[in-house]
């Protein structure tokens, strides 16, 4: 079970909720048809593309996509399986990396993070430069009681070589919790250090982490939900946790599944299509937020 840790995180987050005036999210494109589970998203200012990815049960590949939604690249990923790549991101660099830690159920043991070089990007397949491994030293069951699924991840980000993940929280009496585990950008195998929690509002449909973001300037650390998002700054470490947070109703509810930064003030936000809803990248431009 996970332990009790850092209680202020909850009490200086909960004292800092100060927005809760819907933001709008402006339609950018629509994403190719074939691409209907975009679980991922992040963009390059050296291709001016966005790459996106699509979760378990679709191919081994990354998309980029031009200002149009135009599919100008497709990239196989060489000797790797999808088994639930969750979520995509870079670091300072511009290198790529692939989150393959969907876990649905609590069972995996086979967690992974592989590297996607930048110089490759411009080749039709690509085997990663390395493979993270990692694992939860807080989870000893496979799976844990139903109260203690806490081990689905969608959202991470790259920051100053070192892997942060959101967990996604499945737990049955779900209270918006999420844990932030820290992992070394290191080849081989981790165990991944809990560094904090925070408590999002909503239930689950609405305050469920499925994806994250770092600004270029690594100033501002944004989880996203199916409605809302959080916005975290002013941290004087990597807990990003322990700085202020922003709460911002995004007053549009889809399966919102991916978000990054574009630049230090724009975000593109993506969600899977369902039925005749989604399938569509939106941005939002945080100068427009109070």
């Amino acid at each position: 079970m996970i332990k009790k840790i850092l209680p202020i995180v909850l009490l200086s987050s909960l004292l800092c909720f100060c927005q809760r005036n819907p933001a709008i999210i402006a339609e950018l494109y629509a994403l190719p048809k074939k691409l209907k589970e975009v679980s991922g998203i992040v963009f390059t200012t050296n291709s001016q593309l966005a790459w996106v990815l699509e979760d378990s049960g679709n191919a081994n590949e990354i998309y980029g996509l031009n200002s149009e939604g135009k599919l100008k690249k497709t990239i196989t990923i060489a000797k790797t399986q999808n088994i639930d790549w969750e979520d995509i991101t870079k670091d300072s660099r511009e290198n790529l990396y692939i989150g393959d830690f969907g876990n649905n159920d609590n069972i995996r043991k086979d967690l992974a993070i592989y590297k996607i070089d930048k110089d490759s990007l411009y080749n039709e397949s690509v085997t990663p430069s390395y493979k993270i491994s990692f694992a939860y030293p807080e989870q000893t069951q496979f799976p844990p009681k139903k109260t203690e699924l806490f081990y689905d991840v969608e959202a991470f980000i790259e920051y100053q070589n070192n892997f942060y993940l959101f967990t996604k929280n499945r737990s049955k009496g779900f209270d918006g919790t999420t844990f932030l585990y820290k992992v070394p950008n290191k080849a081989g195998f981790h165990q991944a250090k809990l560094l904090g929690k925070f408590k999002a509002e909503g239930g689950y449909q609405n305050a469920a982490i499925t994806s994250a973001t770092i600004s270029p300037d690594g100033k501002k650390v944004v989880l996203l939900s199916h409605s809302q998002i959080w916005i975290f700054d002013n941290f004087k470490s990597d807990n990003f946790f322990l700085g202020k947070v922003k709460r911002v109703q995004l007053n549009h509810y889809s399966q919102k599944e991916a978000i990054c930064f574009k630049d230090n003030s724009t975000l593109l936000i993506a969600d899977e299509k369902t039925k005749k809803i989604g399938g569509i990248v939106y941005e939002l431009n945080l100068n427009s937020i109070n």
